[in-house]
Order: C-alpha cells, then sequence, then structure tokens
C-alpha cells in the first residue's frame, strides 16, 4: 500500500501544474531530466526555471548571465542585502540564499495570483531569508530604505514587454538611492532590429551610473535576431576581464561590451525619461516556437 501511494504521488509530482494568474494563464512544466524542477511559462512564454534540489542550477542563459553578475558583485560566499524587482518562479532569489548564504532579500513581485502559486508548488526553503511583496516593482523599489541593497535585479515583463515607468533615468534615481555605495545593479533587457529600445536604455544608465558592461549574445548585439541581454552598472570599477571570461565560457557563449565600445554601441541615444518613456518592443512570436 505504502509503494502504490508514493507511486501515485510520483505521477502526481510529474503532471503539468496550470492556473490563471493575474498575467495570464501559468504554467508549471515537469522538467524531464531533473525530478524536482519545473519551468514557469506565462501564456506560452518560457519566464523560469526552478530545481528545488538545487537552486544553484541555472537554465535559461539569461539568468545564468545574471548568475555572473550576483558571483561577482561581492566577494565568494559572502551574504548580501538583494532586491529583485519581478520574482517569477523565485529563481534568482533562491540562486542568491544558495550561493550566499544568511543573505538578506526583498522580492517585489506585482502578480500575486503568481506568487501564491509559485510558493504552494515550488516552496522555498524556510530558512531562506526571501520577504516577496506583491505590488509594482517600482512601488516597492520606493519602500526600500536608501542605501540598503548591495545588489538590485530588474527582470519585469508584462505581457513580455518591460513596462515603462521601469526605463527611465527617474527609474534608475530610485535604484540608486536604494544601492549601498559600491552596490550593483543589473537588468535583464530584450529587443531587436533596430536595437532602438537597447540602445537607449544604456544610454540612460550611462546618465546615472559610473560603470557599465553589456552581457549579451552576439547575434542580439549585431542586431540580427531578438534576444536578452543583461545591463551591469555601478559606480565603482566593474570585474569586465572576470565576467567576459565567464559569459565566453558558458554553454551559450556571450560577448561583453563596455567601455568605449559600449558608449559607440549607443550611437547617439539620449537618455530616456518618464515623459518619453514607452514599454520595451514585444518579442516576435518565433522566439517561442
Amino acid at each position: 500500500m505504502g509503494k502504490s501511494r508514493n507511486a501515485r504521488r510520483g505521477r502526481a509530482a510529474a503532471e503539468t501544474v496550470v492556473a490563471d494568474v493575474d498575467g495570464g494563464r501559468a504554467e508549471l512544466v515537469p522538467d524531464r531530466d531533473r525530478p524536482r524542477a519545473r519551468t514557469l511559462l506565462i501564456d506560452g512564454a518560457p519566464q523560469s526555471h526552478v530545481d528545488l534540489d538545487d537552486p544553484a542550477y541555472l537554465s535559461f542563459e539569461y539568468q545564468r548571465r545574471i548568475g555572473h553578475v550576483i558571483d561577482l558583485a561581492a566577494p565568494p560566499g559572502r551574504a548580501v542585502h538583494a532586491v529583485h524587482l519581478g520574482g517569477g518562479a523565485l529563481t534568482l532569489a533562491r540562486y542568491v540564499a544558495a550561493t550566499r548564504p544568511r543573505s538578506t532579500q526583498q522580492v517585489v513581485e506585482r502578480d500575486a495570483a503568481l506568487v501564491q502559486l509559485v510558493r504552494r508548488e515550488l516552496p522555498l526553503d524556510p530558512g531562506a531569508r526571501i520577504r516577496v511583496r506583491s505590488t509594482d516593482a517600482r512601488a516597492g523599489l520606493a519602500k526600500v530604505p536608501d542605501g540598503w541593497a548591495d545588489l538590485v535585479v530588474a527582470d519585469v515583463f508584462a505581457g513580455a514587454r518591460t513596462p515603462a515607468h521601469l526605463t527611465s533615468t527617474e527609474f534608475l534615481d530610485e535604484v540608486r538611492r536604494a544601492l549601498a555605495p559600491g552596490g550593483v545593479y543589473t537588468a535583464n533587457l530584450a529587443d531587436g532590429p533596430p536595437l532602438a529600445h537597447l540602445r537607449g536604455q544604456i544610454a540612460t544608465a550611462a546618465a546615472r551610473f559610473a560603470e557599465l558592461a553589456l552581457v549579451a549574445d552576439p547575434a542580439v548585439l549585431r542586431g540580427k535576431r531578438f534576444g536578452n541581454a543583461i545591463l551591469v552598472a555601478a559606480d565603482r570599477p566593474l570585474p569586465v576581464a572576470e565576467l567576459t571570461r565567464r559569459a565566453a565560457s558558458d554553454a551559450h557563449s556571450a560577448r561583453v561590451e563596455h567601455g568605449r565600445a559600449l558608449t559607440d554601441f549607443t550611437g547617439g541615444a539620449p537618455p530616456v525619461t518618464d515623459a518619453a518613456a514607452v514599454d520595451s518592443p514585444a518579442p516576435p512570436e518565433s522566439v517561442f516556437e
């Protein structure tokens, strides 16, 4: 009888969980190669991947690139104060908790129904110091105390687009206010040809931070296809050489641009203000095929 119940539980655990959340239709799809891993999809678009047995495992290439930034934001293993704007399945917050024990983290995820689904189906480690706020990312950021965060991670998408109010100099003023001296800001940006959004975002960050780097697939940087680019910004020198090494040695290698080459990449694009901000471009349907 006991074995039969265990078998039924095993089969149930391998089923896709579907639920309607504020952002659309959410699916938690089992990973065939990892028994306790799931991929989160919203309206068919992959959002996050979580392995409860190995929260330091990052399946998505853009999340691995952010993982490199997290690894290099402070000495290995040192606890940090981290703010995550956009939660998804809480993949990156779990990564910080696994790689930097005793870290204190705040996650701002507007979709309260999604948070409930993730907490129920992919529960957090009870010992992880992760607080989740269900509110708008910029409103949640405004509640972070001045100089509290060693790391701010922005990965916010609504309908596969970054909301306009999270793309401006005024938004980055809030990020800078929340960051501790020497703190690091990193953001997941998505764009395709002609890369007008990406160029504008780099110009916007350059107007507020002394040091920038951009990690992306070379084909994305050349405007050959739609994809993700990871922005890294700080008011201190960035570990560009080590970031470049890690990005190049990844299973899906990426290029790191910084300095004059990154400035030239903007092509003279002006910084984006609240008054002129628009949502990031929608990805083509082929991206999810």
